[in-house]
Order: structure tokens, then sequence, then C-alpha cells
């Protein structure tokens, strides 16, 4: 418990570590690479045992700012990647990774960093779950609309694929809400965070499979991509925080996170076999600033947080 403890109040140093220890041990990130699904499972469960399911529900209530929040994530921000790109072309499979990247959802686990960034877990579910079902039908279309890109997904297929996840968290943690008890729960909200952050190491640990080869055999690409990845995540914050202040810093700043950090990894089963492995390679770096960013900018967050409940006491 304490270890776990531990490691819940260290999250964001610890998945920094995560990615590097990806990198440095290619063996154990080719051996961790089954366990991706079933961390992302197991991960959804965690949180939903972590967030308050009343806070979830007094989101689902109000559905003009879904409505709001889905354009921003689905249509607003692929919109406005391509716009900027046009501007500013680079290699074209850079640029149709950056549309697609926008385009993405928001990762499932964004709220799990939520959580250990004080910021809105609740938010951050509700929106993830209702981005990503939307994502068969959104991606494809402005994948042929803005790239003339077609992609490959089977609607249905993947919503039926999609819905057994979601559905089967809910029920385990409904499950094991009512087995428990809630106020168990929250007694050992420390625990939970430890076990998020331990599973989302192994997913950064897994993540990494293969990247270190290609580090070494294509270095001036593979430096440009995380280049392009570090930038192109925080403007992708720092655009919704700025359009979202009016919702207060707290969700803003959840907004935020949400639209740079975009689960691309669901769209790789929808990308066409003679996609370029570039746009594939891409997907795999652009998880670097999705689990360093969170340590870096840890004290900006929680300076921000402390000042606005400074000005309302």
């Amino acid at each position: 418990m304490r270890l776990l403890a531990f490691l819940g109040g260290h999250g964001p140093k610890v998945l920094f570590l995560g990615v590097f220890i990806g990198l440095a041990l290619p063996d154990l990130a080719s051996l961790a690479r089954p366990l991706v699904g079933p961390a992302v499972a197991t991960l959804l469960v965690l949180t939903l045992l972590r967030v308050e399911w009343g806070q979830m529900v007094a989101y689902l209530r109000r559905p003009g700012l879904l409505a709001l929040l889905v354009v921003w994530l689905m249509l607003i921000s692929p919109v406005a990647t391509w716009s900027v790109l046009a501007v500013l072309p680079g290699p074209q499979p850079l640029e149709i990774a950056l549309v697609l990247m926008a385009a993405a959802p928001p990762i499932l686990g964004v709220t799990a960093i939520a959580i250990l960034l004080g910021l809105d877990g609740a938010l951050a579910l509700v929106m993830g779950l209702a981005a990503t079902l939307l994502t068969p039908i959104t991606v494809p279309l402005l994948s042929l609309w803005l790239l003339g890109l077609e992609l490959e997904v089977s609607i249905a297929g993947f919503m039926l694929r999609l819905a057994l996840v979601v559905l089967g968290a809910f029920a385990l943690a409904f499950l094991l809400r009512r087995l428990a008890g809630v106020g168990w729960f929250r007694a050992r909200a420390a625990s939970l965070d430890g076990l998020v952050v331990l599973v989302m190491l192994v997913f950064a640990v897994a993540i990494m499979d293969g990247v270190t080869a290609t580090i070494f055999a294509r270095p001036e690409v593979v430096a440009l991509w995380i280049l392009a990845a570090f930038v192109a995540n925080p403007l992708l914050q720092i655009a919704a925080v700025l359009a979202f202040w009016w919702q207060g810093p707290r969700r803003a700043l959840t907004i935020g996170l949400m639209s740079g950090n975009c689960n691309m990894g669901l769209l790789l089963a929808a990308l066409p076999p003679q996609a370029d492995y570039d746009v594939v390679l891409f997907f795999a770096l652009a998880q670097l600033p999705m689990y360093m960013l969170p340590f870096a900018l840890t004290p900006l967050y929680r300076r921000l947080l402390l000042s606005v409940e400074g000005e309302r006491d």
C-alpha cells in the first residue's frame, strides 16, 4: 500500500521515466507489447473506481457543453491543424499524421492524468468516451475531406468492440463499488492512483516497442517527428485552454489536456495496409510528450489551481 501511495503521489514523474525505460530496454518493450490492450481496459476500470460518478452524471445533464466540446475536439482542432499546415508545409507523412492526431479522440488514460494533476477527471472521462464513440464517424470523413485518405473503418465492428470494452469496464467497476462500497475506494484514493500509474507505466514501456531500432536507423526523421510532436501537443492544449477559459481554469486546463493528448492507437487499426510507415512512426513517437509534459508542467498546473482557490477564499 505504501508503494502504491508513493507511485500515486509521484505519478507524473514515474510516467516520465517509463518512456525512457521502454527506449532503453527494447526487449522489455517487446515483451510488454501484448499487454497494451489489457492495460487500456484495466486503466478504464481503475479510473471508474477513482472518479465520482455523480459528477459524470452532472455533465451528462449539460448536453450543450458536451456538444460544444465534441465540435472542438473532433472538428475545429483537426481543421485548424490542417489550415496551419497549409501555410507551413512539411513532409507529407508528417502532415497526415498531425491532422489525424488532431482528429483523434482523447486517450482514455487522460482521465487518470487529469486526476493526478488535480484537474476534472469526471469531465475528462465523459468527453473521452463520447469522442471515442464518435471516432468511427468523424475521423474517416475528415480524413477524406482534408487529406484525401480513405480509412478502412467498419463502423459497426469498431463500435461493437469499443462498446464491449467500455460496457465491460463499467459493469466491473459498478460491481466492485457495490461489493466494497464507494467509501472504501474513497479512503484508498492514493492507492488507486498508484495502481493507475503502474498500469500506465506498463503501457508507456510497451508502446515504445520497435522505436529504439528506428532511432538508430533514421535519427534525422525521428528527431523531426519528436520535435513536431512536442510542438503540436502543447499548441493544441494552449488553443483549447484559451478558447474555454471562460469555463474556469480547472475545466479549461482539463479540456486542454484532452485536446493535446490524442488516442492515435485507435487510428492504427483504421489505417489502410499501404499506409506510410512514417505516419505510424509518428503515432508512436507522439506518446513521448503525452507522458513527459504532465511531469514538466505539474508545477504550472498546481500554481494555476492554487491561485484560483486563493481568489475564491
